[in-house]
Order: structure tokens, then C-alpha cells, then sequence
């Protein structure tokens, strides 16, 4: 769910003190209205942490998956599965956070909804094996469970939100409709199976795009900038338990202790450089540049790469470990590009959503793409998975001096 509203609720003013922690009393049920996109002090709800928290289980489940394709040299079919798989993960997590920035009442039937929605993205998380072989089943299952809970949100801010309802209607609908196929899908022979796959996430995508055509719900974007900022870390987290795992297991099956400090090392300052890196610019800024859906469509859609090469270089560093210990099909090559290809498709995302090629700062406007390539190149030279944490850290340090007395908009 994402749009722009041009006009605030004309309860505005009460509403965000109703919606405020300090203005809030505790009450069962209440009306809910749009909050308001002025509100101060908009953050993250404990409610909302318990969602991310229990939705990376999910993306950890991918990982692992796509550890185990690629260390057997599945490495299409790996990639596919968990693309596909990370899709229903992301996707359910996107548009929970984009409603709640508009419509969170906190109230008993809100919690009980959104708590539906988190036992769906644990069906998701529980069916991902299934999934790497073949069987998208509990995934569906899963899936379709958290969308239409969400469907019952949108009904009930069609029915409380007059000035929205045209707009919560439409989604209500949509998604409806969209998830009716992704359960007839699962009937569709096996050859089917892709291109079924991209027309319904092209469906996927256009329901928030026809809906917010009709009126923008009132996100408020220095709240999604931290939801997302606060899923980034996650997943960030997720990467460096990975890594923390790998290097145990390594130990145990008896390779070099030298060997595995030193990767140990060069993984520490490589997710520390992507935690530098997108942190380095408040979210909010792009978000707030223009009134406009497409800006808004562009930055959240385009987090899917964000977190899904966050989660991907993981995987790399386990596979290096393997590599190292003998224990994986890949070769030197394709263990290293497990690496330095997330990685440079980090950098590029983060390029594109928070800097952008026509930035005034140009060392770092064209800084990110140069490290980027010369990551990719890494892959083929001698330590690989040094040389593209040298490089993150020298993009780190390019951005520090480059924007050295710079203030951001608040």
C-alpha cells in the first residue's frame, strides 16, 4: 500500500493525539481513521518489531535454502527458488508496514489481524524447503493467509474511513481477486510454473498502483523510512548470525584457523560498510522529495533488491567458509561471485534509492556504481572476498569525505 496523500484528514490534529502514545488511552476497540502524515514522533510499535522479528525467521529459512542449493551446485535453481520464496516474504512485509503507517488503531481487532498475518509469514517460513523442491504448497498456503488478513484491515478502514474507502475497496478487492490465482496457480503444470509466477507478482504490483490512484492514504514517511531502516538491520543481523555459524562449522571440521579469521574479518568490515552505507542518508529524504505515487512505488519496490542481496551475501560468506574447509561443489570463481554479485547489487540499489545518479555530490553519485564494477571484477582476481571488503570500505570512506559538513533535511 503506497501513495501519496495531497490533503491531510481534517481530523488530523485529534486524530494524531488519539494515535499518540501519550495522547492514547487504552481501549479495546476504536474507529480507524487515517493517521496523520504531520504527526510527531511517529515510530515503530512494539507490535510492528514483533513482525520483523518473526518474519526473518522466513528470510533466514531462504538463506539457509539457498546455502544448501548453491554449495551443490544448484545454482539456477537455487537463485530462482529464492527469489521466489523472498518475494512472498517481502511482499507480505511491505504492505503490513505501509498500512500500518496510515491506518494503525492498536486496538484489540488490529493486534488480532496483524497477529493472523504473522502466523501466515511463519507458514511461510515452515514451507520454504518445500519450496527449493518443487512444492510451493505451505507457501501459498502461508501467503494467502497473511493476504487476506490484510484484506480484513482494508475493509475495516473502508468501512470507518469514508474519505478512503474508494481507495481500501479497491485494495480489498484486488488482493482478493490476486490471491484466488496464486491458489489456482498451484493446479498449473509444472512447465507454467515461471511465467504464472511473474504475471502474478506484475498483479501484485499493480493492485497498490490502481488503488492509490483513486486517493493516496496518508504513510507518513519518516515512519517508513524507519521501518524499513529497521528491517535492513535484520536482515543485516541474519547475515552476520550466517557468517558467525559458517566460521564455527569451519572450525569444527578442522580448516585454517588463519584462513578463517581472516574471512571472519573481511565479512565484519563488509556488512559494516552496507550498514554504513545505507544508513549514511535518512530514508525519508528521497520519500519526501515529491508528492509523487511514483516516487513512492520505485523506493519501496525497489527495497526487494536491497533485502534480498542483504540476505544473499550471507549465503556468500557461509560458501567461503565451505570453500576453505573443502566442503562445497563450487569453484573458487563461483564462490567469490556468491559474494561480490549481491554485493555490487546492494551498492547499485542503495545508488538508485537513496543517492541517484544525478546527485550534486558526484564523488559519491558515481563513486557507488565504480565500486560496484570493481567488486564484480574482484571475482576473478586473488582474494576475492578481501578485496570487495576493502573496496565497501573505501566506498565508505569516499562518502564521508565527499559529504563532510553536509546537513540533511530532517
Amino acid at each position: 500500500m503506497l501513495g501519496w496523500a495531497g490533503t491531510e484528514p481534517k481530523r488530523g490534529a485529534r486524530m494524531a493525539h488519539e494515535a499518540s502514545p501519550a495522547g492514547r488511552t487504552r481501549q479495546w476497540y476504536r474507529p480507524m481513521r487515517p493517521r496523520d502524515r504531520q504527526e510527531e514522533h511517529r515510530a515503530s510499535t512494539p507490535l510492528e518489531l514483533l513482525f520483523d522479528l518473526c518474519f526473518v525467521v522466513a528470510v533466514g529459512q531462504a538463506a539457509a535454502q539457498l546455502h544448501h542449493a548453491l554449495g551443490e551446485g544448484h545454482v539456477g535453481h537455487g537463485v530462482l527458488s529464492f527469489a521466489m520464496v523472498f518475494f512472498a516474504v517481502w511482499w507480505g512485509w511491505l504492505n503490513f508496514s505501509w498500512f500500518a503507517s496510515a491506518f494503525d488503531t492498536d486496538d484489540v481487532p488490529y493486534r488480532l489481524a496483524t497477529l493472523v498475518q504473522i502466523a501466515g509469514g511463519l507458514t511461510v517460513a515452515a514451507g520454504v524447503d518445500r519450496a527449493f523442491d518443487g512444492n510451493y504448497d505451505v507457501v501459498v498456503a502461508g501467503y494467502v493467509l497473511l493476504r487476506l488478513a490484510a484484506v480484513v484491515q482494508w475493509l475495516r478502514a473502508a468501512r470507518q474511513s469514508p474519505e478512503t474507502a474508494k481507495t481500501a475497496y479497491a485494495y480489498a478487492v484486488g488482493i482478493t481477486v490476486v490471491q484466488v490465482l496464486w491458489i489456482a496457480r498451484l493446479a498449473l503444470p509444472e512447465s507454467l510454473a515461471l511465467a504464472s509466477f511473474l504475471v502474478l507478482v506484475l498483479l501484485e504490483f499493480a493492485v497498490p498502483l490502481l488503488a492509490e490512484s483513486r486517493a493516496g492514504t496518508t504513510w507518513h514517511p519518516h515512519h517508513i523510512a524507519e521501518r524499513y531502516g529497521l528491517f535492513t538491520l535484520i536482515v543485516l543481523g541474519e547475515t552476520v548470525l550466517s557468517a558467525t555459524n559458517a566460521v564455527k562449522e569451519g572450525l569444527a571440521a578442522g580448516a585454517h584457523t588463519g584462513d578463517l579469521v581472516s574471512l571472519a574479518v573481511a565479512g565484519l568490515v563488509l556488512v559494516f560498510s552496507m550498514w554504513w552505507l545505507y544508513f549514511d542518508r535518512p530514508g525519508h529524504a528521497r520519500l519526501t522529495r515529491g508528492d509523487s505515487l511514483r516516487t513512492a512505488l520505485s523506493w519501496g519496490y525497489g527495497h526487494y533488491l536491497i533485502f534480498g542481496s542483504a540476505a544473499a551475501v550471507g549465503t556468500g560468506l557461509e560458501l567461503a567458509v565451505d570453500f576453505d574447509s573443502h566442503h562445497t561443489a563450487l569453484g573458487g570463481t563461483a564462490t567469490a561471485l556468491a559474494v561480490t554479485v549481491p554485493v555490487a547489487v546492494f551498492l547499485l540499489s542503495v545508488w538508485l534509492l537513496h543517492i541517484g545518479p544525478t546527485n550534486e555530490c558526484r564523488p559519491i553519485a558515481v563513486g557507488f556504481p565504480v565500486a560496484a564494477l570493481l567488486i564484480l571484477g574482484a571475482s576473478f582476481g586473488p582474494a576475492p572476498i578481501h578485496l570487495t571488503a576493502v573496496l565497501a570500505a573505501g566506498l565508505v570512506a569516499v562518502t564521508v569525505v565527499a559529504t563532510h559538513g553536509q546537513r540533511w533535511a530532517g
